[in-house]
């Protein structure tokens, strides 16, 4: 309940989601020129490659879903618009439920200033809306795939794992790798993390509270909450996405006001780091089983994770790009680190509850964490 004279409003008051959406799908850049018969080539390996990796992924990270949960949707194959609209409805489900307090009254007078506020809000509104729907426009071009924890998490609903073809295309033939191959690889990464999220039934929610508690936080200061708004929708979606996207929390620094939320986004920025890390291990040592150029692939796409030209380095860096290539790099050391000391059963103790996960610290020192746990 607020408190007396206090009022608050829902994220939804302050930004035009629907208009985010409808300019996410038009700004989208156009994909690789593909044939009719080979864009059902690429829709229906990619479903087929998503559902034969379930089995290899499960059984190298000697890792089963919770029997409890509900059994996830086939694999979604989207275009980049579809992406764009998908992960605006991601934001709206996070978003919506929290409150922020409502701006204060103008200074006109009650009625004057209740109409400037409306003005002011609803103009905000639709401006903040517009920047979100092209900002994930942007990004549209980059994912390859992505497990959405958000749709449908209040609902009890499964979450639902994307794959964007026309992007696949484009990597796999700018890198000049075997399409076939690099469809499996791809899929493997997403279905592990469709994995992590389907074994743990606590952490979809905890990530969502987490993601929900940060909100609040960074929105508690009426008086700049356009800004804020802006801030957090550039930065906190990219706690979670599964792959290119704004990096480890870089554009929520600036918005923090205390240690505590410093603290606290970098703990999340280190349990996305462990979920990264950790797909990206089980993708390469499943790979040689059902991958076998997956080397090449490894090595090439990381060198794009690096960005090649200088104009791209640049966007990468502005975008914090660069951030969320080392959030795979430290959370895949982390995993190896914990593999090599206890093997995968003592790194499946990670799984068991929040108290389990690492702190950015030992995201840093892997035998800490073991020590830690395991004792």
């Amino acid at each position: 309940m607020d408190a007396p004279g206090t009022s608050s409003r829902t994220v939804a008051a302050y930004v035009d989601f629907d208009l985010a959406a409808r300019l996410a799908a038009r700004l989208v850049p156009a994909g690789p020129r593909v044939g009719r018969d080979e864009v059902a080539d690429v829709v229906g390996e990619l479903r087929e490659a998503a559902a034969s990796s379930a089995a290899p992924v499960a059984a190298t990270a000697r890792l089963h879903r919770d029997p409890a949960v509900a059994p996830e949707p086939p694999a979604l194959v989207v275009d980049r618009a579809s992406w764009a609209r998908a992960n605006v409805e991601a934001l709206r489900a996070l978003l919506e439920p929290v409150a922020v307090p409502a701006p204060p009254p103008g200074r006109r007078g009650p009625q004057q200033g209740g109409r400037a506020d409306r003005a002011t809000t609803a103009v905000g509104r639709r401006t903040t809306g517009a920047e979100t729907g092209a900002l994930l426009a942007f990004l549209s071009s980059r994912v390859l795939g992505q497990f959405d924890v958000f749709s449908g998490v209040d609902a009890g609903s499964p979450g639902r794992l994307l794959l964007v073809a026309p992007n696949v295309v484009q990597v796999e033939r700018d890198l000049g790798v075997d399409p076939g191959d690099f469809r499996r690889w791809v899929c493997l990464h997403e279905e592990a993390h469709r994995l992590q999220f389907g074994a743990s039934p606590w952490l979809r929610r905890w990530v969502t509270d987490e993601a929900r508690g940060l909100s609040v936080d960074l929105l508690a200061h009426p008086r700049d909450l356009g800004e804020r708004l802006g801030g957090v929708l550039r930065g906190l979606p990219d706690l979670l996405r599964g792959d290119d996207g704004p990096g480890a929390g870089a554009g929520l620094a600036d918005l923090l006001q205390t240690p505590g939320q410093r603290e606290r986004v970098r703990r999340v920025v280190a349990v996305m780091s462990l979920l990264e890390g950790h797909a990206d291990v089980v993708m390469d040592e499943v790979g040689p089983q059902v991958v076998p150029t997956v080397a090449t692939i490894r090595a090439r796409f990381t060198e794009r994770r690096r960005g090649r030209g200088s104009l791209d380095q640049l966007t990468r860096r502005l975008l914090g790009l660069d951030a969320k290539t080392r959030q795979y790099a430290d959370g895949a050391r982390f995993v190896r680190g914990v593999l090599e000391r206890v093997g995968w059963d003592g790194l499946n103790a990670v799984w068991r509850g929040p108290d389990e996960l690492p702190s950015p610290e030992e995201i840093a020192d892997p035998a800490a964490w073991v020590r830690r746990v395991h004792g």
